[in-house]
């Protein structure tokens, strides 16, 4: 049971060193090369003056009509069999007397 719990000791030990030399070396890594060079964005021109905007009213084509059919009606209540009750209240336990002793005191 103890060379197990060594084994385990050491192999957590040696994962957490093993982490930290990795992430030591992925920062030196990054602190060490340069970003690379994207090319520039061109810019777009800036227009000097706007579209003119439409005058009056623009010609909207009318809605079409929708032809809503009547439904048929609801059939009658359905009735459903009686349910029992459920009682409420817990019944009450009936209470015996304990029997006559045989001695007397």
């Amino acid at each position: 049971m103890a060379s197990r719990n060594l084994f385990i000791t050491s192999f957590l030990l040696v994962l957490i060193s093993s982490s930290m030399s990795f992430s030591l070396a992925s920062r030196h890594i990054l602190q060490t090369t340069t970003s690379p060079n994207f090319p520039t964005i061109p810019t777009l021109p800036n227009p000097t003056t706007l579209p003119p905007l439409p005058q009056g009213l623009v010609n909207v084509p009318p809605l079409p009509s929708i032809n809503i059919p009547t439904l048929p009606p609801l059939p009658a209540a359905i009735s459903f069999p009686n349910i029992p009750s459920i009682p409420t209240t817990i019944p009450s336990i009936p209470f015996f007397s304990p029997p006559p002793s045989t001695s007397t005191p």
